[in-house]
């Protein structure tokens, strides 16, 4: 004992035991079982992913080129369809994301809630698998919105570096709101106040955002708003990794939007763990 105390006096540090290691790696597993889960549940009703894509596919097709001929948005010098396209792949993902707590009441009523709290998975756990399986599903949304967008002629950065950094924000980004979600859920505990509650929130998050105008054409209070609003992080994140040029542009910054996005990431998952089990009661 003597020795190894010298030596962490020496070093200032200490080097991670194998019973820290065992237990991080047991967490980890855990957490990917559970987003496993939440993936193969699409295997049930692929049609969901499908169904969801025609609301972006709208605002691209009608939205987008209708404003693209009015000129009356500021697009920072950027075809205003081009600049509205990462703002509608963020508001796929919100959408998705926003109703994915819908799934634990359905558990619920399954007992499948009650296996998981009787469970030795921690509860920390249960959420980042639900939050990595929204993820997921978002990627896979995200690919049908990029699609669709080279179809119609958006110029996109398609490097390896952007692609990585499009991945991780849009997991980032669906991971905030799955959880965000599951907050809801455990406070609402019923179906029908889900969907009430979702469908209230998810106009105001995207309006209050720059997805489809930059934030400069807001009140100030609303500019205010939306600075509190991961949403625009997010989309702010895309248009850097997705438009040539916009990164020349005045932006948040990546570094920003990434630290907004997990610290709002480490707040909901620490909120709805400890709410977790109200779902229950």
């Amino acid at each position: 004992m003597r020795p190894l105390r010298l030596a962490e006096r020496r070093t200032g540090s200490v080097e991670p035991t194998p019973s820290r290691i065992a237990a991080f790696a047991a967490f980890a597993l855990k957490t990917l079982a559970i987003a496993d889960m939440e993936v193969r549940k699409l295997r049930h009703d692929p049609t969901e992913l499908a169904t969801r894509a025609i609301q972006p596919a709208l605002w691209l097709l009608i939205f987008g080129q209708v404003m693209s001929r009015a000129h009356a948005i500021d697009s920072a010098g950027l075809p205003y369809l081009d600049f509205l396209m990462p703002g509608i792949l963020a508001q796929s993902v919100l959408f998705i994301a926003i109703f994915n707590g819908i799934s634990i009441i359905w558990e619920r009523d399954l007992g499948i809630v009650h296996k998981f709290l009787a469970s030795p998975t921690p509860r920390v756990s249960l959420v980042l698998g639900k939050a990595l399986g929204g993820g997921v599903r978002a990627l896979i949304q995200a690919a049908v919105v990029l699609a669709l967008s080279a179809a119609i002629g958006v110029h996109m950065r398609a490097d390896p570096l952007a692609l990585a950094g499009l991945i991780v924000f849009v997991v980032l980004g669906a991971a905030v709101f799955s959880s965000f979600s599951l907050i809801i859920a455990c406070l609402v505990k019923t179906r029908e106040r889900f969907m009430g509650v979702g469908q209230l929130l998810t106009m105001p998050l995207f309006f209050a955002s720059n997805a489809i105008y930059p934030t400069s054409l807001m009140p100030r209070a609303l500019q205010t708003i939306s600075h509190m609003n991961p949403l625009t992080y997010q989309v702010d994140a895309l248009r850097v990794l997705l438009l040539p040029g916009f990164a020349q542009t005045a932006h948040l910054g990546l570094g920003l939007d990434c630290a907004v996005l997990i610290c709002s990431l480490a707040t909901v998952v620490a909120i709805s763990a400890r709410l977790y089990p109200n779902i229950a009661r």
